[in-house]
């Protein structure tokens, strides 16, 4: 009985775990059947568009960046078709993997890897992530023939070129890859296949310029993943060529000039504020970056005393010196302070009265009675002393801020420094402090509080030798279309400083001939061999101050004590087409360091023009 009471147990749940797997497998068919029916039939379009999508795909095109020339149609910057190593992630099953198998085949190294896991996030799963730039032939030629890496492939592309190296890198710039920054400032949607753009110079000022506009091509893939046809949607447009106001050959002269020294050359053109030359020494080269710096050039930048990168034409501030003394004689005229036939008795010092301190002149035994011209030609401080302590802060701050000292020129490149023009307001501002008598007379000689670029020397000296008009200096000279005809840019932007009395402007001017031709003027040793006239004035910046009785020799301080070279100039002086402005830090005096290079670099502008006639 027991065992068949057994028998009819388990024919029981057999029957019941049957009857559960029947209903677990109806169940299971059902809700594949309603899936199917739901991807087939109600879903079918989706998943037809999206099936689409992976063998269709809109993909931007690159526009072809826009090249850069001198005035003369000398090349600066160009294009050269290279190539590079992609990486597609929708096509790469172990990323890590192949990375490390790439490098074992040295493809690539640890610092393309580290590369590549940094801006992956800039691009989606199916776009060609590039690892590896500006590969060479040899290493073209080996990737195609091992040919075993699925989802890796070498593309061509237009790598930017620098074919001077490092002349005229601070005006130029130069380009190098997008970072989260650069994305988030330029438009998305044309900047979508977009790797390089511009981060310093010409190159950023003029970004939207040269980059041109993105185009949009659609391509077709088959099941294995390889293109099999190619529609273009909407052409690329080229991004502009740039023609500069910079002439190469002052540029590579003034290069020439100070190479191994920290210093500036600017030359702008009198007449309506072109930049002829802009040159900041030391350089480097701009090639470095177009595809990421090394680590070894960037330690070598980083860790300059030098900084290479400063671009001191229009970042470095220094003292003017000297070279502001024609500006403050025409302050003096023009206050009615001072006539052109004034003297001042120089003994080599100047006192205030009641005060002890002595402020002393360069020439410690004196210049004797000097008028407002020889005071420039022999910038003699004693006179230029006695005139800012009858002028007070406050004329001379009014009347020099009239040539932009103290305020940026607005030049057509990033970074540039506006200087120091001081007054009772700026120190009680800046320092929280009263003015003193004393810093009034260091001001008028250019030194103190006030401090100004290269580039702000050479707008002031070229509104000096206009009589008046100071312009917004220029580096784009005009714009080109691939294929059409060049525009003039608009580079007319001026102002007219007030003037009073044309002669005084006209006694101002002869003071800085008298500099290059009088048989004492400071840069008297410059008329030698001339071919044009000249005018200019020489300066000599203090970098710390003296003791009054302390006389000052360069040999007993460090170099980066000693004082600054400076020159302004313009030339030729009857009809005045170029001013310059140079200086030389820690130098020593502009008489002997600075007026002759800035010879040379003018002798290169007026034997271009002997030969070719008026520059362009």
């Amino acid at each position: 009985m027991d065992s068949i009471g057994n028998t009819q147990l388990e024919h029981s749940l057999l029957s019941s775990r049957l009857k559960l797997a029947l209903i677990f497998i109806f169940l299971l068919a059902l809700l594949l059947i309603v899936r199917v029916f739901n991807l087939q039939v109600i879903n079918h379009e989706y998943y037809q568009e999206e099936a689409l999508g992976n063998q269709m795909r809109s993909l931007p095109i690159t526009p072809a960046r826009g090249k850069i020339f001198d005035r003369n149609g000398v090349l600066l910057a160009t294009n050269q078709l290279t190539y590079q190593l992609t990486l597609t992630p929708e096509k790469v099953s172990n990323i890590s993997k192949v990375l490390i198998e790439l490098q074992h085949a040295g493809f690539i190294d640890e610092q393309d890897v580290k590369r590549y896991y940094k801006n992956r996030k800039r691009f989606r799963k199916f776009n060609n992530i590039p690892i590896k730039h500006n590969l060479s032939k040899d290493q073209v030629a080996k990737f195609l023939v091992s040919n075993q890496f699925p989802g890796i492939e070498v593309e061509p592309y237009f790598h930017r070129v620098y074919p001077h190296d490092s002349s005229s890198v601070h005006a130029l710039g130069y380009v190098s890859r997008m970072n989260k920054k650069d994305k988030l400032h330029y438009d998305r949607k044309n900047y979508s296949g977009t790797q390089f753009v511009g981060k310093v110079g010409i190159e950023k000022q003029y970004e939207t310029l040269l980059h041109g506009k993105t185009g949009i091509k659609q391509i077709e893939r088959n099941v294995s993943g390889r293109v099999v046809d190619t529609k273009i949607i909407t052409p690329s447009i080229a991004g502009q060529n740039l023609y500069l106001s910079l002439d190469l050959n002052m540029q590579k002269m003034a290069e020439s000039v100070l190479a191994g020294k920290r210093g500036s050359i600017v030359v702008v053109n009198v007449k309506n504020g072109e930049v002829l030359t802009l040159v900041s020494t030391p350089t480097y080269n701009p090639n470095w970056f177009v595809n990421g710096i090394s680590h070894a050039n960037y330690e070598l930048l980083q860790t300059s005393k030098d900084i290479p990168q400063l671009n001191r034409s229009i970042q470095g501030l220094y003292p003017p010196g000297s070279t502001v003394k024609p500006m403050v004689a025409l302050a003096g005229l023009e206050e009615g302070v001072n006539t052109t036939e004034s003297k001042t008795f120089c003994p080599g010092f100047f006192r205030l009265p009641n005060v002890k301190r002595k402020f002393n002149d360069w020439k410690r035994d004196g210049h004797g009675h000097v008028d407002m011209k020889d005071a420039i030609a022999q910038s003699c401080d004693v006179f230029f002393y006695d005139l800012a302590n009858r002028m007070g802060i406050e004329k001379l701050h009014k009347n020099l801020t009239l040539f932009n000292f103290g305020q940026k020129t607005g030049i057509d490149i990033p970074g540039e420094k506006g200087g120091i023009m001081p007054s009772k307001a700026w120190k009680k501002i800046n320092r929280n402090e009263p003015w003193y008598r004393g810093e009034t007379l260091i001001a008028g000689i250019g030194q103190g509080f006030m401090t100004s670029s290269p580039l702000q020397l050479a707008v002031a000296t070229a509104a000096l030798a206009n009589k008046g008009q100071l312009f917004a200096p220029k580096l784009l000279k005009s714009t080109q279309q691939p294929g059409e005809s060049i525009v003039e840019a608009n580079n007319k932007h001026s102002r007219q400083i007030p003037i009073k009395d044309i002669h005084h402007w006209e006694e101002v001017l002869e003071g800085m001939k008298m500099t290059i031709y009088a048989p004492k003027g400071t840069a008297r040793r410059l008329n030698k061999g001339l071919t044009y006239t000249l005018a200019g004035k020489t300066g000599t910046a203090q970098v710390f101050g003296l003791d009054p009785e302390e006389q000052y020799i360069a040999e007993k301080y460090e170099e980066k004590l000693r004082d600054h070279a400076l020159f302004t100039g313009f030339a030729p002086v009857e009809d005045p087409e170029i001013a310059i402005a140079i200086i030389v830090e820690n130098a020593g005096s502009g008489s002997s360091k600075a007026a002759p290079l800035a010879r040379k670099v003018l002798d290169v502008y007026f034997n271009q023009r002997s030969v070719d006639g008026l520059m362009k």
